[in-house]
């Protein structure tokens, strides 16, 4: 493949499809509502303190309510979520997003999925804006995890179920 040059939006997009990642459904309530996003732009920054980064595009029916909340949950999802990973990443209204799946609570109050293969319950210490996206940093007060060890990741725009051999 030859070297692109001058890199376009699409060309972006087609060589970050090349880039497996973990699939996560992020959620938050609070005084600015309940919401939740599918996302796969989600990392960690660093342990300490325990702080992931998670990119949410300002242009989102979401956006408002994630900042006026300042806390949200990272639910890593596991190995056949797809349905789930679907329903919060299209246009079905919240209620219907959430009654898809069973909650709890941790610390925040953001919705903690129930089966995820890990939940990272946060508040939001640092926004930064970068392009069409706000990077979110958020640490972690919180975490839940699941002795499954089976993920779902996105790869070359199709999801693909991680068993342990």
């Amino acid at each position: 493949m030859a070297p692109i040059m001058n890199v376009q939006r699409s060309d972006y997009r087609d060589a970050m499809a090349r880039l497996g990642a973990a699939v996560s459904v992020v959620t938050t309530d609070g005084p600015g509502g309940q919401a939740g996003f599918t996302a796969s732009a989600v990392c960690s920054v660093t342990d300490d303190p325990p702080t992931l980064l998670v990119c949410l595009n300002r242009s989102a029916s979401v956006y408002p309510v994630f900042e006026a909340n300042g806390v949200l949950c990272v639910n890593v999802l596991a190995a056949g979520q797809q349905t789930l990973s679907n329903l919060f990443g299209g246009k079905t209204p919240m209620p219907e997003r959430f009654a898809g799946a069973r909650w709890s609570l941790l610390v925040t109050g953001a919705p903690v999925l129930e089966g995820a293969t890990v939940s990272f319950d946060c508040r939001v210490s640092r926004r930064t804006e970068v392009g069409s996206h706000d990077v979110l940093f958020c640490e972690a007060v919180a975490i839940r995890g699941s002795d499954k060890a089976q993920g779902l990741v996105y790869f070359d725009r199709r999801y693909h179920d991680l068993l342990a051999a």
